[in-house]
């Protein structure tokens, strides 16, 4: 989830409200339909596969039709989601490929009694075809299903400090999250932070009134001044109407790789493990590294001979633009990209260090702009990560302006990592993210560094650049 990205943690503590049921029966009827027709899609590829004539071909499509929903139910891929799956589905995968194995070993005895010629091809095929098909399909379900009004959550937050402001900006930065802001409450409102669009709607006595008029779906606690008891009444409040409650924890900048731990003594604690980088996590990363960008350079190599005639014909200079960035333990190495400007222009910098970037800049050429909406111009860093300079996942490779401009200690610990080619930042808006988030994403990432936080970031790059979002 992208909120998730922005490292605003959210323990959910209530769910379920008429209408958020109502929308997740909705989401279900367009997954249930998504499923069918991977079940039909699936079907007739195998068919083909596996050699099996017209009328056996059209059996598989209609078995497979009925039998993957009801894998996918006993599998759990119609369990209800929570905001990380409603948004992108990544969380889902596990249980997408157990789906998948579960679906394969019947496949497989169902091609062998009709005898085809090829059951073991076709049943392998088959788990394989229904994976990428029911990947598309569910995110084309949740696309539909996260622009229709009727499914966004009313979304109110408790709180009007920066970390309001903050969770606020996240929420207008992802609309994919299906959350709309009808605005805030505090009983403490000196300094308020929130933004003039976002209304004022009383003090933590309101909440009862909004809530009975079924004005909110969910509420965000953010940090407010409230009492304790107070917030326990507003929390008792959303609990006895059924509305989702998220709370942003303390300490939330350090809870990237936190993991829930039993209760002691009734109290629940999150506990935050020590990061290690022994020999073999470095030696899976860099596996993990030397194998994804062997495998895209080799799939991408058409496209990326295509995009370099393209920047050739459409003006003047070098197909690639090298830059001197900021690496591991502050080493300076050369960062290829495929050249997005015209021959000339000039890098302008902000006085924090950070690139000043714009929607409407005249720098960029017209292919550059179509390669930046994608993020296709970052491609030839995967010859960084074959090198060893970069890795596919890390913290932003910085510009050295930008890298001079880190002046606290805690921001050093970035570079104990290679810089990647994605990472947080690029999940959570790009170039949407303001300078000191993006440094703040990056230390929690090293902090909290996993291979399986890797692979995540890496399955989430994939909607993330399709979306457009913070592209330019």
């Amino acid at each position: 989830m992208a909120v998730h990205a922005e490292a605003l943690e959210l323990q959910l503590l209530t769910s379920g409200s008429d209408a958020s049921r109502r929308r997740f029966r909705h989401l279900r009827r367009l997954l249930f339909v998504a499923d069918c027709t991977t079940g039909l899609v699936s079907g007739a590829l195998v068919g083909g596969v596996a050699h099996a004539s017209a009328a056996q071909t059209l059996l598989l499509a209609v078995v497979l039709a009925v039998a993957w929903p009801v894998a996918a139910f006993l599998c759990g891929l119609y369990a209800r989601e929570d905001l990380r799956a409603w948004a992108s589905g990544v969380s889902e995968a596990p249980k997408l490929v157990l789906t998948c194995l579960a679906v394969s070993w019947p496949l497989f005895g169902l091609l062998s009694a009709m005898s085809v010629s090829r059951p073991a091809a076709g049943a392998f095929f088959g788990a394989l075809a229904c994976a990428a098909v029911a990947g598309v399909s569910r995110s084309g379900s949740r696309m539909a299903a996260h622009r229709a009004p009727k499914l966004r959550q009313r979304t109110l937050i408790v709180g009007s400090g920066l970390v309001a402001r903050r969770l606020a900006d996240r929420i207008q930065d992802h609309p994919e999250l299906g959350l709309t802001l009808t605005g805030y409450i505090d009983d403490f409102q000196e300094g308020v932070e929130q933004a003039p669009d976002l209304p004022c709607l009383g003090g933590l006595p309101a909440l009862s009134d909004l809530v009975a008029l079924e004005q909110v779906d969910r509420v965000m606690i953010a940090f407010t001044r409230a009492h304790h008891e107070e917030l326990l009444r507003a929390l008792r409040v959303c609990r006895d109407a059924g509305v989702a409650v998220d709370v942003v924890p303390r300490l939330f900048e350090f809870l990237e790789g936190a993991r829930t731990v039993d209760q002691i003594g009734g109290m629940p604690l999150l506990s935050i493990d020590a990061p290690t980088f022994s020999a073999p996590a470095r030696f899976s990363k860099r596996t993990l590294d030397l194998l994804g960008a062997t495998l895209l350079l080799v799939a991408l190599a058409p496209l990326l001979a295509l995009i370099a005639i393209a920047i050739k014909l459409d003006s003047r200079g070098p197909v690639l633009f090298t830059q001197r960035r900021s690496g591991r333990g502050g080493n300076i190495f050369k960062l290829y990209k495929f050249r997005s400007m015209h021959v000339g222009a000039t890098v302008e910098v902000r006085a924090d260090g950070a690139i000043l970037k714009t929607r409407e800049d005249d720098r960029i050429t017209r292919v550059g702009r179509l390669i930046r909406r994608f993020s296709l111009d970052e491609a030839p860093q995967l010859l960084n990560v074959l090198i060893g300079d970069m890795s596919l996942v890390g913290p932003r490779p910085l510009v050295l302006a930008e890298a001079r401009a880190l002046t606290e200690s805690w921001q050093e610990r970035r570079a104990d990592l290679r810089p990647g080619l994605t990472g947080p930042w690029q999940v959570s808006g790009r170039s949407n993210i303001p300078f000191h988030d993006m440094i703040r994403f990056d230390y929690q990432y090293v902090a909290g560094w996993s291979l399986a936080r890797d692979v995540e970031i890496l399955l989430s790059t994939l909607p993330a650049v399709l979306s457009g979002r913070g592209a330019y």
